[in-house]
């Protein structure tokens, strides 16, 4: 480690290119500008937006960020060094780099022996010239240049003195900054500091950066290793995108390094937006936002045991690493079987609700009843709160479900015929209603509504967003426990229940109960 770290990591981003690798994950021109704006205003050194010439999508890309103006970030151009029997002038892809208009480029050479004679077939000393004279000749036409020595590692593992020189002729040719890439992910964290340390003892006026995957699980730790050596940049992708295993999260590795390490890598008071872009660009690319990500995901910061919520009640950072206000997050309390008293204090006071001790007791051993019968209220929280209600001695329901009926059958020619009968009962009188739907769960929703509408009309502004199930028991077949949780919004609100029993049907039915009450209480509330 080093004596002094260094005061600021270059962050090199590069989900637009190597984090569209991921298996799955495709982004549109209009999206990478999206991302690419995003990332800038969080403060980035460098935004690599793709191999222009490999496909139309990257160089539009180039051709519109040309005319951006870009706060913080310098685009970057990524490319190879040129092919070996031809002067670098002369090759089509280093032109394509010039041609994009960015202000550095990012090129990558074989470090590792092993593939410059097997995979580029080659001799090493062409090798050689191949690094020298594409970087020159990038530097010649007034482009920052960034060199990537790929698989150096592995590479410096095999031959050491090769991949060293490798790097000394991107040096000697101009580059501003030697990324040694892990490219297989698989080297360790003491690894990389050891190695890292010797780069620099034998270019000590080099800048030295590091582009580590996550094969084995140590992309962040590997980056921090390498700043801890010496390294000035880092490169990696928002949420850790990236092909098999993916890259090293940058969701993780700049809080790390400026909470852990105390170095800095984006301006003053970006750091508290990570989160925030974290589930923006999850949301862009498609994908689901992985709650239980460090630092950034939902449940970094929630708490389940009733032992923890105890004592965070008290000094939150009994069980937290960092406050999560720092990285825009949040800290969350969890009602579940594990919990205790203060989960259900805590709850009732995020929800603005009043539980006595006695009332806590006794819904802490409803919540841990109903667990055991195949509810969870981890993610619905509207039903939670509606069991805190339920609970107070003065509760009085806004409606009560007396019966029901669904019938699935075929009639004719038609091959679906489902209806669905409901009674209902509000105060003193009852409704009767009948409804049809595409399933029992739709036609139930329909006669649920329909019943209830004469005494709420503003039920109106209550819709089913999702519906999840989920088999708790598999093993018992047909008459498996059946857990259902509904996304539901009343008005601009968005809230989940959820309903379990052995009959898919009856757990729907119990979900949908809730969200209804849930959204009316919500809707009336506002007046």
């Amino acid at each position: 480690m080093l004596e002094t770290l260094p005061d600021f990591v270059e962050i090199y981003d590069t989900t637009l290119r190597d984090g569209t690798q991921r298996e799955g994950l495709s982004l549109s021109l209009a999206d990478k500008l999206r991302i690419a704006e995003r990332l800038d205003d969080l403060g980035v050194a460098f935004i690599e937006g793709g191999w222009p010439g490999s496909n139309p999508k990257d160089e539009g890309f180039f051709e519109q960020a040309r005319d951006r103006d870009w706060k913080h970030a310098k685009i970057a151009a990524f490319g190879s060094t040129r092919r070996a029997g031809i002067h670098a002038e002369d090759d089509p892809q280093l032109k394509k780099l010039i041609e994009s208009g960015a202000p550095v480029c990012t090129i990558f050479g074989k470090t590792s022996a092993f593939h410059v004679t097997e995979i580029i077939r080659t001799t090493l000393e062409m090798n050689l010239e191949m690094i020298r004279e594409s970087v020159a000749f990038l530097v010649s036409e007034g482009r920052r240049t960034i060199y990537d020595a790929e698989h150096f590692f592995d590479g410096y593992k095999l031959n050491a003195d090769y991949a060293l020189e490798t790097l000394r002729a991107a040096h000697e040719a101009g580059a501003e900054t030697l990324v040694l890439c892990d490219t297989n992910g698989g080297t360790l964290p003491w690894e990389i500091e050891e190695i890292v340390q010797k780069v620099r003892s034998f270019l000590p006026h080099a800048r030295i950066g590091l582009h580590p995957h996550d094969d084995n699980g140590c992309g962040v730790a590997n980056a921090l290793a390498a700043v801890r050596a010496g390294a000035v940049h880092v490169q990696g992708t928002i949420n850790g995108y990236g092909e098999r295993c993916g890259n090293a999260n940058l969701c993780s590795i700049i809080p790390g390094l400026e909470l852990k390490l105390g170095v800095r890598s984006l301006p003053e008071g970006k750091l508290a937006e990570i989160s925030d872009l974290s589930h923006f660009v999850a949301e862009i690319a498609n994908l689901p936002a992985n709650d239980h990500a460090p630092y950034v995901g939902r449940s970094a910061f929630a708490h389940k045991g009733g032992v923890h919520v105890s004592a965070i009640r008290r000094f939150e950072e009994s069980y937290q690493h960092i406050d999560p206000r720092l990285v825009g997050n949040e800290c969350r309390v969890v009602v579940s079987e594990l919990s205790g008293r203060s989960n259900v204090q805590s709850k009732a006071e995020e929800m603005g609700l009043s539980v006595s001790a006695s009332e806590g007791a006794k819904i802490v051993e409803i919540v841990k009843a109903r667990e055991s019968e195949g509810y969870a209220y981890e993610a619905a929280e509207a039903s939670f709160a509606l069991l805190m209600k339920r609970a107070a001695p003065d509760y009085e329901p806004l409606f009560e479900v007396l019966d029901y009926q669904a019938t699935v059958g075929k009639r004719g020619d038609d091959p679906s015929f489902i209806e669905a009968t409901i009674r209902v009962r509000v105060d003193d009188h009852e409704e009767h209603t009948a409804g049809s739907g595409n399933g029992p769960v739709s036609a139930l929703d329909e006669a649920l509504l329909k019943a209830l509408r004469p005494s709420f009309p503003e039920i109106d502004q209550i819709h089913l967003v999702d519906y999840k199930v989920r088999i708790l028991d598999g093993q018992n077949g047909t008459r498996s426990t059946t857990r259902v949780l509904i996304d539901m919004q009343a008005g601009e609100r968005v809230f989940s229940v959820v309903g379990a029993s052995s009959n898919i049907i009856e757990a729907s039915l119990l979900a949908l109960i809730d969200g209804v009450e849930y959204g009316l209480r919500e809707i009336q509330s506002d007046r």
